[in-house]
């Protein structure tokens, strides 16, 4: 969804977390390619490369001969004329042959290789999802950590922009005060100091808001210089709904699903070296077809002769012993295997203190943002307070400025303990298998 808002004479596109999420999704180039995976190896999961299928060849040639010859027969007499035998020329005998065939070639068996490279070849697509799974989380991780550095920052700039207006109103109040003679010159130039000091803060955090935009045009593969906004409201998920994540994290993490994904793909590749222990059945056929075309020679007339053959055949193949190359496969697969065994219980253990850690770090900052909130109350009531005082002459400006500079201290961390606690949620929402299941 977009929304426009108007400020002034420019138009900025509000862009929604669900636009930015559909606009990653369709457009960025690290999904594109995770899907592009996807698309491969459902390919390589098909029928057409199981090996199941038959082979046929079709076979076709033709032969062209062309030959002079000259046959003598030396003290041959010619019966009839009792003279001589004459010489037989043959000049440009042309002989053609043309041959056609079908062969068709089949595996009846073949120790089972075949059947467990076929589900290894699904599993590996299986594989290929929870990768692409993985892509995609990560690509969303990285869109809100901008997509919330840049409310972050916009929050920011509309604290800076009221500072700098309180500021200046104390820059006019102070110079109107020094021209009736009820205030020094030196309270009107530290009031001039805050407003530039003011001026650059604004004007560096409007610098990083627009970098920042940048970034996440380039996650969102739009204009580098699209101007938009963002949404600076932020809702936690219920607490009772994080239990519930953390009791299914373990079957549902990603890194463990993967794992267990090498596992299956690993002892298919074990049982498919096993099969070179086991004979192979094939099944030929064959259709065929050839003719010769022969011209007449000095003693044979020409001929032309087709043939028409079909042929089908039954073989077996055992290999009794390959030097080893099977047995070292073999073991080398349950090796494999094993490893990933192992690795299945350290990810496990890498995965549960990684939740931990998770958990911890967001229940922390729920607490600081919590914390936060109430500290931006009170220097808000002291900023007030000391705003009378001042007007009423019974602070100095560097008091008063204090009090400014603590409620904008306190205004700031209040909106980075915000961010910081719903990114915390989202990267323990990843570790449990739920980032994609939930509504942003």
């Amino acid at each position: 969804m977009f929304l426009f808002l108007v400020s002034g004479n420019v138009f900025a596109q509000k862009l929604t977390k669900q636009e930015a999420i559909r606009l990653t999704l369709e457009n960025n180039y690290g999904i594109l390619i995770a899907t592009n995976n996807i698309d491969a190896a459902k390919n390589n999961k098909g029928l057409l490369n199981s090996g199941y299928l038959p082979t046929l060849a079709a076979n076709a040639g033709a032969n062209y001969q062309e030959t002079s010859s000259n046959t003598s027969f030396p003290g041959a007499i010619n019966p009839d004329t009792g003279l001589p035998r004459e010489d037989i020329e043959i000049d440009g005998a042309e002989t053609q042959r043309y041959n056609a065939s079908l062969n068709l070639n089949y595996t009846l068996f073949d120790g089972l290789g075949r059947y467990y490279n076929y589900k290894r070849l699904k599993e590996q697509y299986n594989l290929t999802e929870l990768q692409a799974r993985e892509t995609i989380e990560n690509t969303l991780l990285q869109l809100f950590s901008v997509y919330y550095e840049i409310a972050r920052l916009t929050e920011n700039e509309q604290i800076l922009e009221e500072t700098l207006r309180i500021s200046k109103e104390r820059v006019t109040r102070s110079t109107y005060q020094f021209e009736y003679g009820q205030n020094t010159k030196l309270n009107v130039l530290n009031a001039q100091v805050d407003v530039a000091n003011d001026s650059i803060n604004l004007l560096n955090t409007k610098q990083q808001l627009s970098n920042t935009k940048r970034d996440l045009n380039v996650i969102v593969d739009s204009e580098l210089e699209k101007q938009f906004t963002v949404d600076t409201i932020v809702k936690f998920i219920s607490r009772l709904e994080i239990d519930s994540y953390l009791e299914k994290s373990i079957d549902n993490n990603v890194s463990l699903l993967q794992n267990e994904s090498n596992i299956r793909i690993s002892d298919y590749d074990l049982k498919v070296s096993k099969s070179g222990y086991l004979p192979t059945i094939g099944l030929t056929g064959s259709y065929g077809w050839n003719e010769n075309r022969n011209p007449p020679s000095a003693f044979f007339p020409g001929n032309v002769a087709d043939t028409y053959t079909l042929a089908g055949g039954l073989s077996l193949s055992w290999n009794l012993f390959d030097g080893g190359g099977t047995i070292t496969r073999v073991k080398n697969a349950k090796i494999a295997l094993d490893s990933q065994e192992l690795a299945k219980i350290q990810v496990e253990q890498q995965v549960k203190r990684d939740i931990a850690n998770a958990l911890g770090n967001y229940d922390n900052r729920l607490k600081v943002y919590e914390i936060q909130q109430q500290n931006v109350v009170t220097n808000q009531n002291n900023f007030e307070r000391s705003n009378e005082r001042f007007n009423l002459g019974q602070i100095t400006s560097i008091e008063f400025r204090q009090a400014q500079i603590n409620l904008i201290q306190a205004q700031t961390n209040k909106t980075l303990a915000k961010y910081d606690a719903k990114l915390a949620e989202l990267q323990l929402l990843q570790l449990t298998g739920q980032l994609l299941n939930i509504d942003f």
